[in-house]
């Protein structure tokens, strides 16, 4: 058997395991199964509003289920355990089931799809969504959602925190399909960022790591300072200047000349 039938063959066995606890734990709150290998057996949690109807007396109803989930569905030493339901309005498998408990009772289906949405809202859910389909009013099918709260309908959020599942119901009209689909209050969104006033407990107790003086020092002293030095351009120094030669004696004036040739002619 290749890879892909044997995990299509798997996921196919757990689909009729969840069935068959469904219609079998109809009156003990079923609220999903929980199957997982180990090195021991196969380990199943199922979850359930009345753990106490589930176990039975004595531990005889849980023997039975661990019987015929050995013998029908080929399930290798079952160990089941019983996990009671917290908050039963947070689980898509009870409200799917209140919602078809009073459609059988003749509850208007718009009246039964807004009571379970304002319990669900109520609860602390950051969003839901119920669609229920079938011959609601005419001959001819149809079906209404009722939706509230923050759904995102894609991404790594959608198919790692919805929760979701499907019922049905048998009326006088036909058949009717409920699917509910719940945002858990715990999701986490990569676009819903939380800005934080203090640091928490944990991270203000550790202060920075601040290194002694003496260390300073020792570190100051293991790698001196580089000290550059930049010389300077030389100025050319000035040259001596020689002495400059005597000037010549300035001749005689003209009327210094002419004053004795006007003596001799006296």
């Amino acid at each position: 058997m290749s890879i892909v039938k044997r995990f299509i063959s798997e996921a196919i066995k757990n689909a009729e395991i969840d069935e068959f606890l469904q219609k079998k734990l109809e009156r003990a709150g079923y609220g999903g199964v929980n199957i997982s290998k180990t090195p021991l057996g196969t380990h199943v949690v199922v979850y359930a509003m009345r753990p106490g109807l589930v176990i039975g007396r004595g531990g005889e109803t849980i023997r039975e289920l661990a019987a015929v989930l050995e013998q029908n569905f080929k399930v290798a030493n079952p160990q089941i355990s019983v996990s009671e339901i917290e908050v039963p309005e947070l689980n898509a498998y009870v409200v799917a089931s209140r919602v078809t408990s009073a459609l059988q009772k003749g509850i208007h289906f718009r009246r039964a799809g807004f009571w379970a949405l304002n319990q669900v809202m109520e609860a602390g859910a950051l969003g839901c969504e119920i669609v229920i389909s079938g011959k609601l009013r005419t001959e001819r099918a149809r079906f209404e959602k009722f939706r509230a709260g923050y759904f995102p309908r894609c991404g790594e959020p959608a198919t790692k925190w919805t929760r979701k599942t499907e019922a049905h119901v048998q009326l006088k009209a036909g058949m009717f399909g409920v699917r509910v689909k719940i945002m858990p209050p715990d999701a986490q969104f990569p676009d819903k960022i939380k800005v934080v006033s203090q640091l928490p407990p944990s991270l203000a107790e550790k202060k920075p790591e601040v290194a002694p003086a003496a260390a300073v020092v020792e570190e100051k002293e293991a790698a001196p300072e580089k000290i550059i030095v930049v010389e300077q351009e030389k100025k050319p120094e000035p040259v001596a200047q020689t002495e400059a030669p005597p000037a010549p004696a300035e001749a005689p004036k003209a009327e210094e000349a002419q004053k004795p040739a006007e003596e001799e002619k006296q």
